[in-house]
């Protein structure tokens, strides 16, 4: 598509075009997804308008903006602006025809606009259309002449051309040369289209009459305004020399190759006078040199050779038109043109321009993922131009052509992050010349990552052990897992799954620290109540979504020694008297009794061993050192005492020991009379109160009876007043309000100053309200009841070992506080 500019619009003339340029037209459509043309004249004002971008191209201004459209071009002066937010190009830097162009018509640049996502080309060309802004101007302001008098009529003589940067109408249009009788002016035109005047002489020259003739050359544009420019021809008759020089070639055709060094033969112009002496002696110059072919090219005054004087660059000049000019001594000249061709060299490298480049690119990006767009140029012609764009082999990138000279890196496999992060990508941009040149391009790829890989321990379960009676929050263990993703896919959280361990919430037990995996107690650990625990670890990474792993942690609660062995039997009670009984006619190794004892610890801490402390007579027993018997050790005879105790000590194996001790009594008689009166001492040694258990009881009996007869009191206040005022309300008799009376506190500390407290206290003495029961023991076991007079009984066929711990009654610190304050603020309500 192709649209004119919106101040200066052309008339399309669609008709007389061939379907060959129709054909062109449509495949140049189908690579460019758009391309439109404006026109506008040069040295417009930064800001003009040049052209509605989006309505032409037919995009959306959202559009614009989401694709981050912009301008690409390849030159160092960027001519054009676009405004994305409304979608119109203007100008953006003083456009001039004649600095950008020269004499090149028509005169136009490019760009492309590219967007993003997806990528988008769209080609816009703008032609900038020429303002006269200059009048035609002459080299020199003044000409100077010398014409022999001999000169016949028609003799004609090369004028000064003036120089318009101008083109079409605005260009040089025609010379006027100012009335005189000697000479006419005749406008003639270069192959190239430049216009230069002659003045021909149409009546002779008389020096005696007018030895100096002054006339003026005006060169006139066709511009509107017109513009002019004029130089001073200042004429001086010359004697005699009446022949001018004539060149043997009015073209000359000459090759050159770029970059020839200095003084390299270009060609030889010729040219013929057919006077004789001085004023047949020729010298040779350029009639006019344009911009800076001065500084190229050099010509033999005297023999007419042209040669390289400076540099030459095919890309800035592919031919050069040269006018040469012969003069005799007499002042007459011919010119003659030169056409110098430049063959050009491959001598540029291609240009790789980066126009677009994503990094970092997602590493779940599918293939045939756009990671940038190149533009190659070289400055080169035909085979030393064409250019060929290649990749590393190794890297999973392709190269694919899209418009001319622009290309497409695109992905050709998927991307994992975790096993190559980053991709340096060198483009190598090749000619075609001989020898070939290239340029190559690295670009620096960095694949960002996506959460496709879950956390993963070290281990499939882990094993830890702890001492119990630990303190809380002690460090226990520590789990660690790695996450082969990045920053926060990477970022790991621990956390206890929520399990229970005997039916309590696994964190009443554990804690885990959510940063660094490391577990801690809760509490303390009791190897007696908890042997292990199982617990099920979870990581979880920081993704979106997360992912997360398991393991499993066993913790082994490891048995200290913090149990003393207990003592099961014989049992150690305060209301009774125990005792073993020994006859008299025992033999040695006589089984007396037997301690048995437990210890809750396992192992080496469970392990236990008896001796004997103390005995009133050490030689008569002994103790088992494994098994806790008690034995006599030698014959029983008349002179052992018949209260015989004994200490056992109970020891565990642990370090440190731990150990219990147990008083065993042992009777030596062989009938209970002889028994009674050695251990009525037992129970003499001790004192009860058993007036305290009758002070605690009396005193919770008065408490309650005062708080019930309180109580009732209060509801009959309430029943009361409530009947009343529905005795009241019938009568329809005036309402008074009620309101009971406020009592002051002249102390300030209430509305009663006395306070009333009520306390049952309890002996420290437990065993005065402790309840005794008999309970039967084994067979050996004689029981002494303080309470019977004397009554002794043996229990018989009784093998079983009760322990059944005595029940004090206790009773708790009752208070009742400020009763009358209480019993005011209820009658209040």
């Amino acid at each position: 598509m192709e649209f004119k500019g919106l101040l200066q619009p052309k008339t399309w003339r669609l008709c007389g075009l061939r379907w060959q340029v129709l054909i062109f037209l449509l495949y140049l459509n189908h690579i460019v997804r758009g391309q439109i043309r404006y026109s506008i004249p040069e040295e417009m004002k930064k800001g003009s308008l040049i052209g509605n971008v989006a309505q032409d191209l037919g995009l959306d201004l959202k559009r614009l903006r989401a694709g981050r459209a912009r301008i690409v071009t390849g030159e160092s002066v960027q001519y054009t602006e676009l405004k994305t937010d409304k979608g119109i190009l203007v100008v953006s830097e003083r456009i001039d025809r004649e600095q950008l162009c020269g004499d090149v018509t028509p005169c136009s640049f490019s760009f492309e606009i590219i967007l993003e996502n997806p990528i988008e080309l769209h080609r816009v060309v703008v032609e900038i259309l020429d303002v006269n802004d200059h009048a035609p101007t002459f080299q020199n302001s003044d000409l100077k002449l010398e014409i022999s008098e001999s000169a016949t009529i028609g003799a004609r003589f090369i004028l000064e051309s003036a120089e318009d940067p101008d083109v079409g109408v605005n260009d040089l249009q025609k010379y006027v040369l100012t009335p005189n009788d000697n000479f006419v002016l005749k406008q003639l035109a270069n192959p190239d289209g430049s216009k230069y005047a002659e003045m021909i002489l149409q009546k002779p020259l008389d020096r005696e009459e007018n030895p100096r003739l002054s006339l003026k050359l005006i060169a006139v544009d066709g511009g509107n305004p017109q513009r002019s420019g004029s130089v001073n021809i200042e004429i001086t008759v010359l004697d005699v020399n009446d022949n001018a020089p004539v060149f043997n070639q009015s073209v000359y055709r000459a090759t050159v190759m770029e970059n020839a060094p200095k003084d390299t033969y270009i060609t030889t112009v010729n040219a013929s006078d057919a006077d004789s002496g001085s004023n047949g002696q020729i010298t040779y110059s350029f009639s006019k040199l344009k911009g800076s072919i001065a500084d190229i090219f050099v010509i033999d005054k005297d023999i007419g050779i042209i040669s390289v004087l400076g540099h030459i660059d095919f890309e800035k000049d592919k031919k050069y038109d040269i006018r040469v000019e012969a003069k005799d001594q007499g002042g007459f000249t011919d010119t003659s043109q030169i056409v110098i061709e430049v063959i050009d060299v491959n001598d540029n490298a291609p240009v790789i321009n980066v126009m677009s480049f994503s990094s970092p690119v997602s590493e779940d990006a599918p293939p045939g993922t756009t990671i940038a767009v190149i533009n190659v140029k070289d400055a080169d012609s035909e085979r030393n131009g064409q250019i060929t764009c290649t990749t590393n082999t190794n890297l999973p990138f392709k190269i694919k052509s899209s418009i001319t000279s622009y290309y497409n890196l695109i992905s050709d496999k998927g991307f994992d992050r975790e096993t190559t992060p980053e991709y340096n990508i060198t483009i190598t941009a090749t000619d075609s010349g001989s020898p070939p040149l290239s340029s190559a391009r690295t670009l620096h790829l960095r694949i960002s990552d996506v959460n496709d890989n879950a956390p993963l321990f070290h281990q499939s379960s882990y094993s830890a052990y702890v001492t119990e009676n630990n303190s809380p929050g002690m460090s226990i263990f520590t789990v660690s897992a790695r996450d082969s993703d990045w920053n926060q896919n990477a970022r790991i959280s621990y956390l206890l799954e929520d399990t229970q361990i005997s039916g309590t919430p696994v964190s009443t037990y554990i804690s885990i620290n959510s940063e660094t995996g490391v577990l801690h107690a809760v509490r303390s650990f009791d190897y007696e109540q908890i042997k292990h625990l199982k617990l099920s670890v979870k990581a979880q990474d920081g993704g979106s979504p997360p992912l997360s792993s398991n393991v499993t942690v066993k913790i082994m609660i490891q048995d200290q020694n913090d149990n003393a062995p207990q003592v099961l039997y014989p049992v150690q009670t305060s209301s009774s008297l125990v005792a073993e009984m020994v006859p008299r006619s025992a033999d040695v190794g006589y089984l007396v009794t037997k301690v048995v004892a437990v210890d809750v610890d396992s192992g080496q801490n469970a392990w236990l061993s008896y001796k004997l402390q103390k005995a009133t007579d050490r030689a008569l027993f002994e103790v088992g050192s494994q098994n806790g018997e008690i034995r006599t050790i030698r014959q029983v005879n008349d002179k052992d005492a018949v209260k015989q105790r004994l200490t056992v000590v109970v020891e565990d194996n642990g370090q440190p020991s731990r150990s219990a001790t147990v008083n065993v009594n042992v009777a030596v008689a062989d009938s209970f009379p002889e028994v009674l009166s050695e251990f009525t001492d037992f129970t003499h040694d001790k004192e009860y109160n058993d007036n305290l258990t009758f002070y605690l009881v009396l005193a919770l009996a008065v408490v309650s009876f005062l708080f019930i007869t309180c109580l009732v009191v209060i509801i009959s206040v309430k029943i009361y007043r409530w009947r009343q005022s529905r005795i009241l309300y019938h009568s329809n008799l005036p309402v008074i309000p009620y309101y009971p009376p406020r009592y002051a506190d002249t102390l300030g500390t209430g509305t009663l100053q006395h306070v009333y407290n009520y306390e049952v206290c309890r002996t420290t003495d437990s065993r005065k309200s402790d309840c005794q029961f008999t309970r039967p023991c084994s067979q050996n076991v004689l029981i002494m009841d303080p309470s019977s007079t004397g009554t002794m009984q043996r229990m018989q066929n009784e093998k079983n070992i009760l322990d059944e711990p005595d029940s004090p009654l206790e009773v708790s610190l009752l208070e009742f506080n400020k009763v009358p304050f209480f019993l005011e603020y209820i009658l209040k309500m």
